[in-house]
């Protein structure tokens, strides 16, 4: 092929871009990207000091294939600090520690005598019998329902921001439900993984998703920066893409400056409600089933206090809360207490989350309303009555796409309707995995059907 299209300056598509330069710098290689900013949803900002990160915060250093792009990159990814293995939840009016070892769960308040037996039950569960479950329904059924509702819950609200009544098992957390179908019990699951590790010489797995939280010392933009400045002007920003044809074999994509360019090969890296729009009179189908994708809205604020005026300790990640509670927060990151740099000496920073699949009217606040909600919110929460000397606010209209009950089915849709389409391709983590890891992946395999030609699929 003599030029590679890639649209969308995100994680995935300069991911894929840099990955393919490096396999063959031989095709010419284009990267659009609709705004000015590159990145998508990893969006640092500096100010007064402060790094806020105004979407992901990080990458969990369990996938070799981050690390290895990074290294690659030569960057020097940092693990957060130890006190950020500390995780709460809001239940009852407190903070509970989330329990981090079977001694500890029983110890803990966060569950009570029933809801903690009803969970050693699970190894007498029956197996699922629906093909599609969802997430609460799975949760109730495996684990009981105050477990679902204080563990389950503020999980998917922290992770998706979305509905455990809507969220589809197998496509959102596929190695739990894999796990259930060849142990027929997440604790049977656990103890044998453990067994297996033992006798291999390795640390068993715990009931969490592993690895340690990672990110970079000047913040998770270090990482685009990176790929931008690797890929040098084969990135265009600013380069907003409206439509897409096919001419036989080769497609011409329509800039919204009123240019052209045509390949045989283009891949669709943006949120899929933006790909939906570019391919809507290249392929209407294709396009229906994009839009069926949702993203809720969230917003994200960030404060910033002295220190000495808390009067209580930031010794932790932060905590989640579950939708039961009834608050309007999503759940509060301690910054400060997680990576190096993220505050001026004397002070810390607090992330609050917003919104989502079950709040989205509380995401669209305008500025002052979400920091209101956000001070009284902790003034509530965690007894911060005092004003935040820095705050800074941003508001994602369309944020984490939410893998509903039948994802895998537009998934096989999407697969199926490719085919009518040699050379065109989807990525981005609106498909197989929402996490930078995912997204990055999925790039390493893209890229390597890209090389080796084979069929399209939806990365």
């Amino acid at each position: 092929m003599d030029r590679i299209i890639i649209v969308g300056g995100g994680i995935s598509g300069l991911s894929l871009a840099y990955l393919l330069y490096k396999q063959d710098p031989s095709p010419e290689l284009v990267v659009l990207e609709a705004g000015e900013r590159l990145g998508g949803k990893i969006w640092t900002d500096r100010a007064d000091g402060f790094l806020c990160e105004g979407g992901v915060n990080g990458f969990l250093n369990n996938k070799p294939r981050t690390l290895e792009l990074a290294a690659s990159l030569s960057l020097s990814p940092i693990k957060s600090n130890d006190a950020a293995r500390k995780r709460f939840i809001f239940s009852g009016g407190k903070l509970h520690p989330l329990p981090e070892s079977p001694p500890s769960f029983f110890k803990s308040d966060l569950l009570s005598v029933w809801g903690r037996l009803r969970i050693v039950y699970e190894m007498f569960e029956t197996r699922g019998a629906k093909a599609d479950e969802s997430l609460a329904g799975f949760g109730r059924r495996r684990l009981g329902r105050e477990a679902f509702e204080k563990l389950i819950d503020p999980m998917a609200s922290g992770i998706f921001a979305g509905d455990p009544e809507a969220l589809s098992l197998k496509s959102c957390f596929p190695r739990i439900h894999q796990l259930e179908m060849e142990y027929g019990s997440l604790i049977r699951a656990l103890i044998s993984l453990q067994i297996k590790a033992r006798k291999e010489g390795r640390t068993g797995p715990g009931a969490g998703p592993g690895g340690v939280l990672t990110s970079f010392y000047d913040g998770m933009e270090t990482f685009i920066l990176a790929l931008r400045d690797s890929l040098g002007e084969r990135v265009r920003p600013g380069s907003k893409v409206t439509s897409l044809v096919k001419n036989g074999s080769r497609y011409t994509v329509y800039l919204q400056d009123g240019s052209s360019m045509e390949s045989d090969c283009v891949v669709m890296a943006p949120p899929a409600y933006a790909s939906s729009e570019i391919l809507r009179d290249l392929d209407q189908a294709l396009s229906r089933t994009l839009s069926e994708i949702p993203y809720p809205p969230v917003s994200v604020v960030c404060l910033g206090y002295k220190k000495e005026k808390l009067g209580r300790s930031l010794d932790g990640f932060g905590f989640l809360v579950p939708f039961r509670e009834g608050r309007r927060i999503l759940g509060t990151l301690w910054d400060s207490s997680i990576f190096p740099n993220r505050a001026p000496e004397g002070y810390v920073l607090l992330r609050t989350m917003l919104g989502g699949a079950r709040a989205s009217q509380t995401a669209m606040q305008d500025e002052n309303g979400l920091i209101d909600t956000v001070t009284a919110e902790l003034g509530e929460i965690m007894g911060i009555r005092v004003q935040p000397d820095f705050a800074r606010v941003y508001v994602h209209e369309k944020a984490i796409p939410q893998y509903t009950l039948g994802h895998q089915g537009r998934l096989e849709t999407l697969e199926r309707l490719l085919a009518r389409h040699r050379g065109l391709y989807l990525a981005g983590n609106s498909y197989r995995g929402i996490s930078v890891n995912d997204c990055v992946e999925n790039a390493y395999r893209l890229a390597g059907e890209l090389t080796a030609g084979t069929k399209n699929k939806a990365a």
